[in-house]
């Protein structure tokens, strides 16, 4: 049987070596500069697909619901600059025709739309002959009839490209989740549909960033093969769902932490782990250069403060200061002090000349 990962690999969609495949955005596209921002800080990381909701069905009326039409230009947009697929939820067929009409790559069905028979029907009747990959959300409500006819009401309009997302359930009982993961209806509706991927929402289920990881860990261990979780630059300012979106930063130290169990992950074990490997320095390479880039800002600010100030470009003794922490640090690390003087003394020139 061939595995979910190649499956989704031959949808066209990329996947990374010794890692789950990976969902990863805000929850919402708020605006450009947020879309733009969240994106480039994730493009490093082994992500699949970009998410952001551009109409988001809400219970609550006065809850934000998306920037409609004018996000599908924003993420356009990041697709562009980052190289990133971008994913999106649809749960109306005019929504369906504004993002083809925008190129988006991937579509998913959400909660709210699994559970009502007749906007699964409008949808699978709009989506028949659409060939990219439909991801299909669990129904809000733990119905396991319901969930089944929505994957078969899409199979029977001819959809072959359809993966599952477990969101989670509204709770039956008192919980400490937002949405119950429900892992027996899980292994029930599996049985049902074995070949299809099967990914997870941890942000939804969790509800709280702090409980992501655990999640995504019992996900992984039975067997799941992908995540989607929500990412924003600057949760603390997001427009909804803020508390269960996790930072880039955190983002990364989450998917460094988990263990990888599934067989699938660790096919040609040698060439995989020299792909994470070569992973990780890609990411030790991206926040050097991040940092490089911060410092020689700094330079900036520094030379203009000598310039008011009328001190001179060069404090032989500050240099020196430098020096010493550098040949310091480079014996505590076992590295080459010539090494590392040497990078020093090539930022160093260049931070005199950005203060000329």
């Amino acid at each position: 049987m061939i595995s979910a990962l190649n499956t989704l690999h031959q949808w066209g969609l990329k996947t990374f070596d010794q890692s789950p495949f990976l969902i990863a955005g805000p929850c919402s596209a708020e605006s450009r500069e947020q879309v733009l921002a969240t994106a480039q800080a994730i493009r490093h990381l082994p992500v699949s697909l970009f998410r952001a909701g551009v109409w988001k069905p809400r219970t609550l009326p006065e809850t934000f619901a998306g920037m409609g039409n004018i996000a599908l230009s924003w993420l356009q947009e990041a697709k562009a600059e980052t190289g990133l697929p971008i994913a999106i939820e649809i749960d109306h067929p005019a929504h369906l025709e504004e993002a083809l009409q925008a190129d988006i790559d991937v579509f998913w069905i959400g909660a709210r739309t699994t559970v009502n028979p007749f906007a699964v029907e409008e949808l699978a009747s709009a989506f028949s002959g659409v060939d990219k990959p439909l991801l299909i959300k669990n129904p809000i409500t733990p119905d396991l009839g319901a969930w089944v006819a929505a994957v078969d009401r899409l199979r029977n309009r001819g959809i072959k490209k359809l993966g599952v997302i477990l969101r989670g359930f509204v709770n039956r009982h008192p919980s400490k989740w937002r949405y119950e993961p429900e892992w027996d209806m899980v292994l029930k509706f599996r049985q049902i549909f074995p070949d299809l991927p099967y990914l997870c929402d941890p942000s939804h289920i969790a509800g709280n960033a702090s409980m992501i990881f655990d999640i995504c860990q019992q996900a992984l261990d039975l067997n799941f093969h992908g995540l989607m979780i929500e990412t924003h630059f600057n949760p603390g300012k997001a427009l909804s769902d803020a508390q269960q979106q996790l930072t880039p930063i955190a983002l990364e130290d989450l998917l460094d932490r988990l263990i990888l169990k599934n067989p699938d992950f660790a096919a040609d074990t040698d060439r995989n782990e020299l792909g994470r490997l070569r992973q990780k320095i890609d990411h030790i390479d991206q926040k050097l250069l991040e940092n490089l880039a911060a410092r020689m800002e700094l330079v900036q600010q520094v030379g203009l403060l000598k310039k008011t100030k009328e001190l001179p470009v060069v404090q032989p003794a500050r240099w020196d200061h430098v020096l010493n922490r550098v040949r310091d640090f480079a014996r505590e690390r076992g590295l080459s002090e010539q090494f590392l003087e040497d990078i020093f003394n090539r930022i160093h020139q260049e931070s005199i000349r950005k203060q000329q």
